[in-house]
């Protein structure tokens, strides 16, 4: 298998464990996303579409999907006063922990094929990638 193939697969296997777990808890895995980048940040609207890549409207509409379950809150920005932040409330934070918590074990399941030193590499490889 070369490097194209591998991290294809690999890609696809994260994404299939990333989508059960979403749907344990009847959540997309862009709503599972949106949940994991809240977990330590309130960014804006502007900013966290950037972090999912989506447009404005995508982005609202997620983010009202998610208000509607009691998963987030937006308030005011402090610092715009036409912008508002985007805030996990204690039930989007519990689901987010409990989700984090079954991504991690899958996941650590996954890899449980390498050794400590190979995982070490592994993610010290894999963070080059995803931080250019």
């Amino acid at each position: 298998m070369n490097t194209v193939d591998a991290l294809v697969q690999l890609s696809f296997q994260v994404q299939r464990i990333l989508a059960a777990v979403g749907a344990e808890h009847d959540l997309s895995i862009i709503q599972i996303r949106l949940l994991g980048i809240l977990r330590d940040r309130q960014p804006g609207m502007l900013e966290l579409g950037q972090h999912l890549g989506l447009d404005k409207s995508s982005i609202t509409g997620l983010v009202s999907r998610a208000e509607k379950r009691g998963l987030v809150r937006r308030t005011p920005s402090p610092h715009d006063g036409r912008g508002v932040l985007v805030a996990l409330t204690p039930a989007g934070r519990r689901l987010a922990e409990d989700g984090e918590m079954q991504i991690t074990r899958r996941i650590t399941e996954l890899t449980k094929a390498l050794n400590a030193t190979q995982r070490k590499q592994f993610t010290q490889l894999a963070s080059v990638l995803v931080n250019p």
